[in-house]
């Protein structure tokens, strides 16, 4: 028995964490594997271990954390109970490394090595975890296992040895065949029962490994706390015996590749595994890292001792697919500042060293800590095995990078970079101070000494592989020759001529490639470029350029002409040799990308007219930032715009490159830059050349143009019909029947947006076509993607296969329209899925089909119009558009088509604008009848399946915390509760009422956005279209009055309502209720003297010659502003007919005009008017106001002023359509034409009685009738005449003095002089309400704002006072359901 080393916690963690990570990152490995597990399971199990892998690969696939994390759980569920399948322990342990429990996932993976399939996990599972993991601890099974094989070859007859001997001395490579022809059948017998049994133990071992390392795992008290298990060995019978042999294990790994070209360097590295014999003190060049099977091919060699005595076994040498890593700890090779005495010291008595692995470990320790203070030298990759048999070049960490040769006698500079002291000499004598490969300056070109560490390691790889190491040549082509001799066909004496000219033109091309990197003339390096191109491209030597091309010295020299040279034909051949060999060998693109300035380099090259480089950009794979970051959006573009034969025939077209480098930018940027480089190409107008490419030969351009034409319709949904003039669908139909899920859904989702165009018929010529031209039936394959793909990708999906399925008339079963509606309902219930809910809201809107230019669904507008209210939408409005471009033609829509014969006769005869009318009125109707057609077919498919079952769903989404669900949702039920008043009841209202008609009152009386509250209005009015519906109205009635009453001015349809709700001849006034007096005391300012509303806002204009502008928030004052540019009372304050101007007057004889900006007033004009102003009226262009004096004076924008009505004393004014009316002292009343300057008396004045005057101190004007308010004369205060006439047309008794008046469209606001106003109906003339401002003050001014809901009223004692108007409806006794049954709306 054998133990092995101790292995930590963390070791474990990583080998584990390393290959999860590594199954995670690539889905065809992830495919490989679950095939492979899933073989041998019961047919029972397997269906849902196959969801579950399907789970695990949605969730990987998922961007947003919750969906990812919900799939994740689902998986995790279904896997639990099939804990026993090493199918089931990978995926669970997939699971746990996605949610970051790296010890769960390690013992789970662990958990297939312990199964009884350790044997499949080794081979085909997790072969790299086996090696890094488990081989290491098997070496003594591995001994065991080359012991026995050892001796069974050993006990050959003397003859079939001597035959070997013969053939072992040539080193030929023997088939599997031939070795076992050699063989006794005893012999091949005895293999094969050593190799089952080999088979066996290595199982065991690996289920006693996994054990212990899964013991690791848990143990909370340390890696040492575990103690390691003893390995199995069993004895094999039958060959020779022999003790066991004693061996040395040191550690090694791969170099590392630093950011260079191509840098030798070496860092801190593992040694490599070495085998001594005990009978022999000399190393074994010939000893396998592993054991390996004689049934394998591979190269029979014997082993040469010096002893004659001694007898050596025969090993066969296999060249498997695991690669020995050879390197060593960056200190030792640092050490090439020891003596020369010293290092060949410690050579001598490393070869003489016992072979007892404790002494050898502590030789090396002493080598680590004598070099712990030499510089870090980073090593590079080594991408070639040293041992591997087959391999034709040795590792590239122990060539020089200039000569490519082995290094004979390697010096390491001070930039870490190692070369052959005879190549960097010449590179120094030439003048150079800079390091060859990172170009840095080097502050001392005087050598080093040798580095005798490498020195004396190739050595030692040169000792262990004689056959590799190649015969010292002087040429840089040295390996050029052997592949000339293995790929030229041989000569016969009669080509002689022919051999000459071959080896003419391989000499000149060595000559070339010779010039390109070594020349220091400029010329003689550009000329070797462009021969290089020509052979490349013409001439066939039966030899492969591109490894005579390659390297990365060559590499260099390519790139030294793009910096240096500037011959366009030049760059251009260096940009194509270099793309060319990139696009065939990954290692050049490496070479490349490993020096900044390289990618830089071949960055400006096209960007300053290189088009060909834009193909080496591609191939170079810079990341999107870096793209953005330097700017070749606007060269990629220029791409475009380049005939195909104006360029070079490259591996890749320009332009195919161009539109993948587009892609990448846009598909993985930030938001930003994505939309700026989408606002690139609609200002270059390259969208129709993208467009062209869904036509393209190569399939992932197809897909390419698709994701950045999404992403423009994204930005600018206008393009939308452009993309639809020029696509070519039918190469993207061809795509989508082999593509990948996520190729597959793009194309959909780009088949989706493209039919939101904003003319229905063209949509179903989309539609038609994606239908019919596919080279399978589409209908077909999005069925069957529907029904396997992601959840995320449902709605798209289900919403373009209904569209397809409705172009004709819907049947009574289709399994299409069925499987569409099944999806679509489903993924809007699961509330799993926020996001698949919200886009299925959006796809039943779009559904709807009528879009503006944009491609955004107009069906929230068209809802609105439906209920009345004018929605400037751009679509709405094109026949407003047309009339305005010629106001005298009459565009009523034609009422039927049967009048076309008469429109194109009138065609001949009329100008071209009225044909164009004419025209759009046709196009239009057609528009109207197709998009009429489609919104009814598509609303009877989604209302009548399942008996309704829709409105479940929508109702439930209506009561989403998600805002956005919640409104697509609300949308949605509002137009398909409309369109049931349209279709034929077939018992779905009565499934409609019942989910919605709560949900709807609620929102009607709740919401917050008035256009939803006209939509639930909207709503509310279709239900009571439905049979009974009126019956389940009535327990609303309240709350319907209230809503309607709110939404009468805004919505004809709540006025049509609200007549019928309320009796003819009863007044509004009786359904309402005023709250309290809201107060804001400005008593500090003076009186009161006069307010205004504007917008949202009020003015107050005060006795101290203040202006404040105020708002109401929350039933509370807000005071934005309050400045005093008057110097005494402001006696009146007026909007301007615009809008946008405040004119104030006041008693320091001048009148101000203020701008009105959102957040304050500014004073842009000041004017002198030379008298006192106690009242003000503005027209465009006079000011009228009531001087100190009598009369009236008018005065025009350019100073003139005049005096009217000049025997009166004035004391109010108002104004309409140019007449001036005027209240007077004497309570007369006049009309005064202000163009003529005509006096008509509507009312005469009165004597004065005992001295006192009834004066009039309020006019207003509403409608054709004219309000006058003074003193009660005659117990009537308030008259009322008619304007065209000047009838009395009524009275108003009221006792007291009105000092105030304001009048609405139902009542009538009288502000007396006692503190009170008074509240009268306007159409029965009686009082509603009274008001109490206060005690001991009047009231001076009013204001109603334009919605009629605030009056604001200003008194004498400084307090502004706002009681709210009409929120609250009066009880609706029993009359409510009579009103209701007799509403007849339209």
């Amino acid at each position: 028995m054998t133990t092995v080393t101790v292995t930590t916690r963390a070791q474990i963690l990583r080998n584990t964490a390393a290959f999860t990570s590594a199954v995670l990152s690539q889905s065809e490995l992830r495919r490989r594997l679950v095939a492979t597990l899933l073989r041998g399971n019961p047919a029972s199990d397997q269906k849902q271990l196959n969801l579950a892998a399907d789970t695990l690969e949605s969730a990987i696939s998922f961007s947003s954390a919750a969906l990812r994390s919900s799939s994740l759980s689902l998986a995790e569920k279904l896997l639990l109970p099939l804990s026993d399948f090493p199918l089931s322990s990978l995926l669970l342990s997939l699971i746990h490394a996605l949610r970051n429990r790296p010890t769960e996932s390690a013992t789970c993976l662990l958990r297939i090595f312990l199964s009884d399939n350790a044997s499949l996990a080794r081979s085909e599972i997790a072969p790299a975890l086996y090696e890094r993991l488990f081989s290491l601890h098997l070496f003594p099974v591995f001994r065991w296992f080359d012991d026995h094989r050892t001796r069974i070859l050993s006990t050959s007859s003397r003859g079939d040895a001597d035959d070997c001997d013969c053939e072992y001395s040539v080193s030929v490579v023997l088939p599997c065949t031939k070795v076992l022809s050699k063989m006794s059948e005893e012999q091949a017998a005895k293999l094969r029962e050593v190799e089952r049994e080999y088979e066996e133990v290595l199982d065991q071992n690996c289920r006693v490994l996994a054990a212990y390392f899964n013991e690791v795992l848990v143990c909370e008290n340390g890696d040492a706390a575990v103690s390691p298990p003893s390995l199995v060995l069993k004895s094999c019978g039958g060959g020779g015996g022999g003790g066991r042999e004693e061996r040395k294990e040191e550690k090694m790994q791969p170099s590392v590749m630093e950011n260079g070209r191509y840098n030798p360097i070496w860092s801190e590295r593992d040694v490599s595994t070495e085998y001594l014999s005990r009978s022999s003190s000399g190393r074994s060049s010939h000893s396998p890292f592993y054991p390996q099977r004689v049934f394998y091919g591979g190269v029979l060699k014997p082993q040469q001792q010096p002893s004659k005595s001694s007898t050596t076994p025969v090993y066969l040498k296999l060249n498997l697919n695991a690669e020995t890593d050879f390197s060593l700890d960056e200190s030792l090779l640092s050490s090439s500042s020891d003596s020369e005495a010293e290092n060949e010291e410690k050579d001598k008595s490393s070869a003489l060293l016992e072979p007892r692995q404790s002494h050898i470990q502590e030789q090396m320790l002493t080598i680590f800590e004598q070099s712990r203070g030499s510089p870090d030298y980073p090593m590079t990759d080594c991408d070639t095995p040293l041992h591997g048999i087959g391999k034709n070049a040795p590792p590239k960490d122990f060539v020089c990078p200039i000569t490519s040769h082995i290094f004979d006698d390697p010096v390491t500079l001070e930039t870490g970079q190692t070369y052959e002291r005879k190549a960097i000499e010449e590179w120094f004598n030439r003048g150079n101070s800079t390091c060859p490969i990172t170009r840095q300056k080097l502050q001392n070109t005087q050598l080093p000494k040798t580095n005798y560490v490498l020195k004396r390691l190739i050595a030692s790889w040169e000792e262990r592989n004689p056959h590799l190491v190649p015969p010292p040549y002087e040429s840089l082509y040295e390996d050029t020759d052997a592949v000339v001799k293995l790929t030229m066909p041989s000569t016969s004496p009669n080509c002689v001529i022919t051999q000459a000219t071959v080896d003419g033109m391989m000499s000149e091309l060595r000559c070339a490639i010779n010039n390109l990197y070594m020349s220091e003339v400029l010329q003689e390096s550009e000329m070797a470029v462009l021969q290089i191109e020509k052979f490349w491209r013409g001439v066939n030597l039966g030899v492969d350029i591109h490894s005579m091309l390659s390297k990365p010295a060559i590499i260099n020299g390519f790139m030294e002409i793009l910096f240096n040279s500037v011959e366009p034909q030049v760059l251009q051949a260096a940009v194509f040799l270099l793309a060319e060999m990139g696009s065939r060998d990954n290692a050049v693109v490496k070479t490349l990308t490993r020096v900044d300035t390289d990618v830089e380099c071949i960055m400006a090259l096209f960007k300053n007219g290189l088009t060909e480089a834009v193909v080496l950009l591609y191939l170079l794979n810079p990341s999107a930032m870096d793209l953005a970051e330097m700017a070749v959006v606007e060269a990629l573009i220029t791409v475009f715009n380049k005939k195909e034969e104006e360029l070079v025939k490259m591996c890749l077209k320009p332009k195919t490159a161009a539109v993948l480098l587009l892609t990448r930018i846009i598909g993985s940027s930030e938001e930003i830059i994505a939309s700026s480089v989408v606002n690139t190409l609609f200002s270059e107008k390259a969208i129709g050349i993208v467009v062209g490419s869904l036509g393209a030969e190569l399939v992932k351009e197809r897909i390419a143009a698709v994701e950045i034409l999404l992403r423009c319709m994204e930005e600018d949904g206008t393009c939308r019909n452009n993309i639809a003039d020029k696509a070519e669908l039918l190469p993207l139909l061809e795509t989508l029947v082999g593509a990948t899920d996520g190729d597959r859904f793009k194309i959909i989702n780009f088949f989706f947006e493209l039919v939101k165009l904003n003319r229905r018929t063209f949509n179903e010529q989309i539609l038609h076509i994606i239908k019919e031209e596919g080279p399978f039936s589409t209908m077909h394959t999005l069925l069957i993607y529907l029904q396997t793909s992601r959840q995320d990708h449902c709605p798209v999906m289900a919403g373009l296969l209904l569209q397809l399925d409705l172009l004709v008339e819907p049947r009574k079963m289709s399994i299409y329209r069925e499987e569409a509606m099944d999806t679509l309902i489903s993924c809007l219930r699961n509330t799993d899925f926020p996001v698949t809910q919200l886009a299925v809201a959006d796809t039943i809107i779009s559904l709807q089909g009528t879009f503006d230019f944009s491609g955004s669904p107009l069906i929230r507008e068209i809802l609105l119009k439906r209920a009345g209210v004018n929605i400037s939408s751009t679509i709405l409005v094109q026949v407003d558009q047309i009339s305005s471009i010629s106001p005298e033609i009459d565009i009523t829509p034609v009422k039927s088509f049967e009048t076309l014969p008469v429109l194109w006769l009138c065609a001949f005869f009329l100008p071209n604008i009225l044909i164009d009318t004419l025209f759009f009125v046709l196009r239009q109707q057609e528009e109207e009848k197709a998009a009429d057609e489609w919104e009814r077919r598509i609303a009877s498919v989604l209302v009548s399946h399942e008996f309704g079952s829709l409105f479940e769903a929508l109702a439930d989404g209506m009561k989403s915390r998600n805002t956005e669900l919640r409104s697509a949702c609300f949308i949605s039920a509002t137009w398909l509760i409309y369109m049931l008043t349209m279709l034929p009841d077939t018992g779905i209202q009565v499934a409609a009422r019942a989910c919605l008609l709560k949900q709807f009152i609620a929102k009607l009386n709740s919401a917050k956005n008035v256009e939803d509250r006209i939509l639930s209005m909207l709503a509310v009015n279709s239900f009571l279209h439905f049979s009974d519906g009126l019956g389940d109205l009535t327990s609303y009635t309240k709350d319907i009055l209230k809503a309607l009453r709110e939404l009468k001015r805004l919505c004809p349809l709540a006025s049509k309502m609200l007549k019928v709700l309320v009796d003819e001849n009863e007044s509004k006034a009786d359904i309402w209720i005023h709250k309290e007096l809201i107060k804001e005391d400005c008593r500090e300012n003076g009186e009161v003297l006069s307010v205004i509303c504007f917008k949202d806002k009020f003015f107050s204009g005060h006795a101290d010659g203040t202006i404040k502008v105020w708002t109401l928030k929350d039933n509370l004052f807000d005071l934005v502003q309050e400045i005093q540019e008057h110097t005494k009372a402001v006696t009146k304050l007026v909007i301007s007919e615009s809008g946008d101007r405040l004119y104030s007057g006041s008693l320091d004889r001048t009148a101000k005009v203020w701008s009105i900006g959102k957040a304050a007033i500014h004073c842009e004009e000041v004017h002198d008017m030379k008298d006192q102003i106690h009242n003000l009226i503005v027209t465009n262009s006079l000011a009228c106001f009531i001087p100190q004096g009598t009369g009236i004076k008018v005065r025009s924008l350019n100073g003139e002023s005049k005096l009217l009505n000049s025997s009166k004393y004035v004391r109010c004014l108002a104004h309409v359509n140019g007449k001036l009316y005027c209240g007077c002292h004497d309570s007369s009343v006049q009309e005064i034409h202000l163009a003529t300057g005509t006096v008509n008396t509507i009312q005469n004045g009165y004597k004065r009685l005992l001295g006192k005057a009834y004066p009039i101190h309020a006019l207003q004007i509403h409608g054709e009738l004219i309000y006058a308010a003074g003193s009660s004369l005659d117990g009537s205060a308030v008259k009322i005449w008619n304007n065209s006439n000047y009838s009395m047309v009524g009275s108003l008794q009221i006792g007291s003095e009105v000092r105030a008046m304001a009048v609405s469209s139902e009542l009538i606001y009288l502000g007396c002089k006692g503190g009170t106003v008074e509240i009268w109906d306007k159409k029965k003339h009686n009082r509603v309400d009274t008001l109490q401002m206060g005690t001991n003050c009047k009231v001076n001014c009013m204001a109603l704002d334009s919605n009629e809901e605030v009056l604001v009223i200003g008194t004498s004692d400084g307090q502004i006072q706002v009681p709210s108007l009409g929120n609250e409806l009066k009880e609706a006794q029993s009359t409510g359901t009579a009103r209701l049954e007799r509403m007849n709306l339209p």
